[in-house]
């Protein structure tokens, strides 16, 4: 894992859980509730090193979040696991959507996924995080300048595939979008809590294969709002054009929510 998430803060711990709730200023909660759960970092060394890191990424997210305020640019975090279907999404929005957006891509290697954006007609801009298993956001500050912000209605930050680590980072969206696939098994929800909790959309992705896999969509919605009561929750199929437009739909009605 990473090296400044805390994941590697110390030789000898391997992982830790980053279960807290996420908000614009949880700095302290988190490196409470990690030393909560990991009691082999209970030490105010540690204690200080995360909260250094939270607040220097909490600064620098709202740093981002202003600059999308001023050009009036929407700012979406795409998070999931791997191979949920995050940029095939964005693939079969090109065509569809009626407000023109961007893309901040987030891989530890490979500029594949902003290639076949930018095959569309899309801007996007690759970070490579190298071992670093989220993007935070001074990654994102970085993209924001290969944007045409000017030029575009929506930002989307398509991060690091991880159900863990994006979850505890503000990289200065104002919406997270959380996608989970029907081949990953219909547990995510409840083994990953935390992400779930951040999101203001879930999509339940690849339902074209439901009739191949034992999952269970309304177990699903169910652990979602038992999570987040009223999270909005839709079921996409890319093969189903209807589908994909009513993603579009939920984006554009928080677009025009925000002015």
């Amino acid at each position: 894992m990473c090296q400044d998430c805390g994941c590697s803060i110390t030789d000898h711990v391997h992982t830790h859980d980053h279960n807290h709730d996420h908000d614009h200023s949880h700095d302290h909660q988190a490196a409470h509730e990690t030393l909560h759960h990991n009691p082999q970092l209970n030490d105010k060394k540690t204690v200080d090193v995360i909260t250094k890191i939270l607040d220097k990424n909490n600064h620098e997210a709202a740093h981002n979040r202003a600059h999308f305020d001023s050009h009036g640019v929407l700012a979406i975090n795409l998070m999931s696991s791997p191979g949920s279907g995050k940029t095939t999404l964005l693939e079969h929005m090109a065509a569809l959507a009626p407000f023109t957006f961007g893309v901040v891509e987030g891989d530890l290697e490979t500029s594949r996924d902003a290639e076949r954006i930018k095959a569309k007609g899309i801007p996007a801009f690759q970070i490579q995080t190298g071992s670093a298993c989220h993007l935070d956001a001074f990654m994102v500050h970085k993209g924001l300048h290969a944007m045409p912000m000017d030029a575009i209605d929506v930002c989307f930050i398509e991060n690091v595939g991880n159900l863990v680590c994006p979850a505890s980072y503000d990289v200065g969206s104002h919406l997270n979008i959380v996608l989970v696939s029907v081949p990953e098994g219909s547990d995510k929800i409840e083994k990953y809590p935390v992400m779930f909790r951040q999101a203001d959309l879930v999509l339940i992705t690849k339902t074209d294969l439901l009739p191949y896999f034992d999952y269970d969509v309304e177990h699903e919605k169910s652990e979602a709002r038992k999570l987040k009561p009223g999270v909005d929750i839709l079921e996409v199929n890319i093969k189903d054009e209807a589908s994909v437009k009513r993603v579009i739909e939920w984006i554009e009605f928080k677009r025009k929510m925000r002015g």
